[in-house]
């Protein structure tokens, strides 16, 4: 469309300015003779020269000040500021100039005239063509989405001033718990009472509502979202307010709220002695380097100072992928070395250990899925169980200082092959920490993980995305949850609590039902449930049934005899075990029958290893 300035070229909108800056100049030039001589004046003679090239300076300092580089629809009170400031150096050089020229007709006080309305006219007409551009961008085939902020703070104002140059939202008003700011104004905004809160989203069929809380208790951020939750509308939040005053954000980069958000554990401050003592100034190896929590202990670990971090795994793309990730950071003196190969492999395990001098090792190399090792259970069960038994092995024969298991929740009373394999490995360490050597064998078990490869959070999120339905196994199904950065940050610490032969247990708050996962995290989309007392609701959740192996609820102790630690969240427990020399033997017949993919031999042999495991 011709008329419409929004589809027109840079250089054609810089001309346009430049024009229009130019009839301006001259303009305010000679109104400022005509105000000071009290008449409608024209020049005459020499000083028409200086008046009709006036764009010509004007021009040339504005390029070079940038003035036609701002977007003109974009015009906030920084652009004002700076217009102003550039306007008032062209008015100054027009009247020493305008002086010096030695024209006899110039009163002092028309450079100062000139200089008020220089800057009153182009500061006017810049606001006036940013109203203009804006109704074009607002006429466009946009929905506008009718946003409330809640939070009246310094990032709540800092986001609206953001939002109020965007013109794909529109804020309805300013949320907040303070009754004394009820009915004030921000930007233009109203501020209300928390309390208003379903009203307003009803009234004005809000779409979104971002969260401008960055200080607020974890308790009470919660309970904002519990209400949210409710009220069926997408709720974001502002990372962090320092990101916003340094404009390292936007308003469209914020996030939608996590899920474990809702899962209300306060985090603990770790205690940082115990972070540091396996891992500063050492040679970490961390096998399953490129997994869920291989990757993000290598990332935690880098950033507690190693003297080398050894990257461990058998998947090529995985270890390349959090490869480039460590390699990207700047001025790291740490030397990151990654390594392909399998934990089943002695001579491989045997030769890194060796050669790289290793003190700490955090086994996380694991088959995991449970319907996959279900499907392959003699793979699962060389990985996990012979994996775990040649590393620990290779890393006594090295004298390696500590190397720490990665176990899980489903080692207790297992009824997935996953779960006895996991179970298999904690016995292997017990054993082995039992005899003589140097090694410190410790196991970390906790459950399950948020965000991680095997997580359902991925799942949901990606079934919600595509309009569903959300499948859940069973709406009787129970999980622990913990986030990942905090569960490798406790199993750190736990690993240098260790003694030898340590079951720790990580305290995961209370179980959460996969059901109520599913449903708020459909609702914290902005969705609502479609059934039967809802049949117009946007995504169902429907139930598949477990899967092999799965059971309804998942349990961190096979004993009750469990005792605390100086850590709140970590826990030791003294569990039943079986000697070495009893062990051993069954562990080569385990390997025999599982190279020989005999699966019927492994199960019996799995069963007299683990007698709970159904």
């Amino acid at each position: 469309m011709l008329l419409n300035p929004i589809t027109y070229s840079r250089k054609t909108k810089k001309f346009i300015m430049m024009t229009i800056d130019s009839i301006i100049i001259i303009s305010v030039l000679l109104a400022s003779f005509s105000l000071r001589l009290d008449l409608f004046y024209w020049p005459e003679g020499d000083i028409r020269w200086l008046i009709f090239t006036s764009p010509l300076l004007s021009i040339l300092i504005f390029l070079n000040f940038g003035l036609y580089d701002n977007l003109s629809r974009f015009f906030d009170t920084k652009s004002q500021i700076k217009f102003a400031q550039v306007i008032s150096i062209y008015a100054l050089v027009w009247g020493l100039i305008a002086l010096m020229s030695n024209i006899i007709f110039l009163p002092r006080s028309v450079i100062l005239i000139n200089w008020g309305l220089s800057i009153l006219s182009i500061l006017s007409s810049r606001i006036f063509i940013a109203w203009v551009l804006n109704k074009f961008y607002s006429n466009r085939d946009l929905k506008i989405k009718k946003i409330l902020i809640y939070g009246a703070g310094s990032a709540g104002r800092q986001l609206i001033s953001s939002i109020n140059q965007l013109n794909s939202y529109k804020v309805i008003g300013v949320i907040d718990d303070d009754k004394r700011l009820k009915d004030g104004i921000i930007y233009g905004s109203k501020v209300f009472h928390s309390d208003q809160l379903s009203n307003l989203i009803k009234t004005h069929q809000i779409d979104e509502v971002f969260l401008a809380i960055p200080s607020i208790s974890r308790y009470r951020r919660n309970q904002i979202l519990a209400n949210l939750n409710t009220l069926n509308v997408l709720v974001r939040s502002v990372p962090s307010l320092l990101m916003l005053y340094e404009g390292k954000i936007r308003v469209d980069d914020l996030q939608e709220i996590n899920i474990d958000e809702l899962l209300g554990r306060d985090s603990v401050k770790p205690n940082k002695n115990l972070l540091k003592i396996k891992i500063q100034n050492k040679v970490v190896m961390v096998t399953g380097a490129g997994g869920s929590i291989g990757s993000e202990l290598c990332r935690q670990i880098s950033a507690l100072n190693p003297k080398t971090l050894i990257l461990f795994d058998i998947s090529e793309s995985s270890l390349y992928l959090i490869d480039q990730e460590l390699s990207s950071i700047k001025e790291s003196q740490i030397e990151f070395v990654s390594l392909l190969g399998s934990v089943t492999d002695r001579n491989r395990m045997k030769s890194i250990f060796n050669f790289y001098r290793v003190d700490t090792v955090y086994h996380a190399a694991a088959y995991k899925h449970v319907p996959l090792v279900e499907s392959n259970q003699t793979q699962g069960v060389l990985n996990n169980c012979i994996g775990t038994w040649v590393s620990a092995e290779a890393a006594i024969a090295a004298k390696v200082d500590t190397f720490v298991l990665v176990s899980t929740d489903k080692a207790v009373r297992p009824t997935s092959t996953m779960g006895a394999t996991k179970r298999v490995s904690e016995l292997i360490l017990q054993a082995l920490a039992k005899q003589s050597h140097q090694t410190n064998l410790t196991m970390v078990r906790f459950g399950n993980v948020l965000n991680s490869s095997g997580s359902v959070i991925p799942l949901f999120k990606k079934q919600i995305k595509e309009g569903g339905p959300v499948t859940v196994t069973d709406s009787r199904v129970v999980r622990f949850f913990m986030t990942i950065p905090e569960a490798v940050e406790l199993v750190i610490q736990a690993g240098a609590m260790g003694k030898g032969g340590d079951v720790f247990v990580l305290d995961m708050g209370k179980p959460i039902l996969i059901y109520d996962l599913a449903l708020k995290m459909i609702q914290l989309s902005g969705l609502t449930l479609q059934n039967a007392e809802n049949p117009s609701g946007d995504i169902e959740i429907q139930f598949i049934g477990l899967r092999p192996g799965e059971k309804l609820y998942e349990e961190l102790l096979v004993g009750q005899d469990v005792k605390k630690t100086n850590h709140k969240l970590i826990m030791t427990a003294n569990e039943k075990m079986i000697e070495w020399d009893v062990l051993k033997p069954l562990l080569g017949e385990l390997y025999k029958h599982s190279y020989d993919l005999e699966t019927k031999k492994v199960h019996e042999i799995l069963i007299k290893l683990v007698p709970e495991y159904k």
